[in-house]
Order: structure tokens, then sequence, then C-alpha cells
């Protein structure tokens, strides 16, 4: 006989950078195992240090880190923690990025552009990845960079349905907050039975954050609103297109998006506005300011969706069987 048989079975680790611990907490929980002890500090000019207190050699390795403020550190710890299980000798290392940076620039819209969302992927596989999880990325396309399986989990089934349960879904109509977002607006409509509205929108491409809302394209008059985007970073977009509806004789507008981004004026938006609900997932963790302050602000976990897709990639099964039922 040639070769040496093994009867060792197979072995799952979870690791979690400093980003946002408390979802992985969570997920840990929800698989039945802890988060693995990691020694992790920065030193002085800001270079960051990673070392596993226990070994991951022969081990199907899960490496948690949502890209959240500051966005750049994070990035960096998380591949850092890649490159060290790489050198550890891990059997397969799967990279969960709940929120998935850069996102937003998966294209060049104009010349001298980058197309970082792209670069993040590059990173991601030369530093050791050999699978990508993560939850609504800002477009379908960013699935292509990655030289590997990419595991695109979705959030619409565990933010429609609580949306479900609180309306009266007669009144209910589904609204995209620009032409971007009517796919998966439409989703939402297949799953909840309303209509769908469309508000219409300009971009200033010279400036960031600066949106025209123009106009509204369905019925949402003595209707239920319910916006859908994917994230709400400064608040501007999604808060105009509330404007707009209530201008258009809405009833109540409740919005709903996968990301919390929430960073500049973002607070002082959401809690000025007239809509009702804000209703996002932990994907990120929540500022201090508004879980304190804001009582229209509700968040729901999306550790159980990324516990059974982890369980799924372990185990060898069907992650799209987890969503079938869209």
């Amino acid at each position: 006989m040639t070769g040496i048989k093994t009867t060792g079975e197979k072995k799952l680790m979870f690791f979690s950078g400093r980003a946002h611990p408390e979802l992985a907490e969570e997920v840990a929980q929800q698989l039945g195992v802890g988060v693995v002890p990691t020694k992790a500090f920065d030193f002085a000019n800001g270079e960051i240090y990673v070392r596993y207190q226990e070994s991951a050699r022969g081990a199907d390795c899960f490496v948690i880190q949502s890209h959240t403020a500051p966005i750049n550190q994070w990035i960096m710890e998380q591949l850092i923690m890649i490159d060290a299980l790489k050198r550890a000798s891990a059997r397969s290392i799967t990279v969960i990025v709940p929120f998935y940076g850069y996102a937003r620039q998966d294209k060049k819209h104009r010349g001298r552009e980058p197309i970082s969302a792209r670069l993040i992927a590059d990173l991601m596989k030369t530093s050791g990845a050999d699978r990508i999880l993560t939850v609504d990325l800002h477009t379908d396309q960013i699935q292509g960079f990655f030289d590997g399986p990419v595991d695109h989990l979705f959030a619409l089934p565990l933010l429609a349905d609580y949306v479900g349960r609180k309306v009266d879904r007669e009144k209910l109509t589904v609204v995209s907050p620009d032409a971007g977002r009517v796919r998966v607006a439409d989703r939402w409509c297949d799953r909840l039975g309303a209509p769908l509205a469309i508000v219409h929108k300009r971009r200033d491409k010279d400036v960031a954050n600066q949106v025209t809302v123009h106009e509204v394209v369905g019925e949402v008059r003595g209707r239920v609103c319910v916006l859908v985007d994917d994230m709400i970073d400064t608040g501007g977009t999604i808060c105009a297109a509330a404007d707009a509806l209530f201008a258009h004789g809405a009833e109540d507008v409740i919005v709903t998006a996968t990301h919390g981004v929430l960073s500049g004026p973002a607070a002082d938006r959401l809690k000025n506005s007239r809509v009702s609900e804000f209703v996002f997932t932990n994907t990120l963790p929540t500022p201090g300011e508004l879980s304190r302050d804001l009582d229209k602000l509700t968040v729901l976990s999306i550790a159980p969706t990324i516990a059974s897709a982890v369980r799924e990639v372990f185990e060898d099964g069907s992650v799209t069987s987890l969503f079938d039922e869209q």
C-alpha cells in the first residue's frame, strides 16, 4: 500500500476581528462553538499584530469581520488574520464579510477612477482566502471580482417578514429609492404581495452624497410605503425619498436597509425625519447615540442567517437552499 490514511474528522474554527465582536459572538452562539481566542493589538505607529491562541492546522476556518469605521483599519486587520491562518496551515479559509467595504466603487463612472471593490477581492485572494461569504452586496457583479466561491446572503426574508407582521398588507406599497434598487424591491413585492413604486432621483456626480429627488412613479397616496435599500450612509438619499413620498400623499413611511452605515449627519437626519421607523440588520454596529436616543430605530439580527450559511459550507451543503423560497 502506498500513502497514509487518516481517520481524522473535519474541524470548524471560528475567528473574529475587533470591528464588531457582538455579531461574532451571536454567530458563534448559533453555531454552538466558541470564538477562537486571539491576541490582537495596534503598535504605536498603527501597525496591527495578530496571533491565534490555538492551532488551526488542518481546520476549516471562518473569519468574520464587518468593514465598519475606521474601515481601512478593519479591512487591513482581516487581511492580516487571513494571512496568519494561511501560514498556520489551515485546511480552508472562508472570509465572512457581513458588510463589504468599498462595494459602491464597483465600476468606473468616469476616466481615471479605481474599481476598489475589485481591489478588495484581489487582496483577500492574495492573502489566502478560499471563499467569501457576504450579505447584500451593493451590486451582484461584485461576486465575479473574487476568483473563487462567493456565497451571497440576503436579508430580505428577515426584513420583509418583520414588516409584513407589522403593517396592514392591504395598504402596503413597496418603494425603491432609485432605479438601481428596483429588482430588489420587486422581490419584496413578490414576498409581501404589494404593489411597487419608484422614486426617481439624480445624483450630483461632482459632489458626494448630494441627491435631488424628482418624482414618484406609482400610487402612494394614502398608502403605507416601505422604502427598501441595501445601505444607509449619511441618510440624505433615503430621507429625501421619504419626503417625496409624504409630498405625494403617503400616509406613513417605513425605511428598511440591510446595512446601517450611518456616518456623518445620519444621526440628525434620522431623528428629524418624518419616517415612523427605520429597520436595519446588525451587519454593522449601531452608533451609540442612535441606539440610545432614537426610539424609532429597530435592529434585527442577521446572525442566524450567517450561522446557517456557515454550517452549510462546512457540511458541504447548499447555501442556495436557504433562500429557495424567494
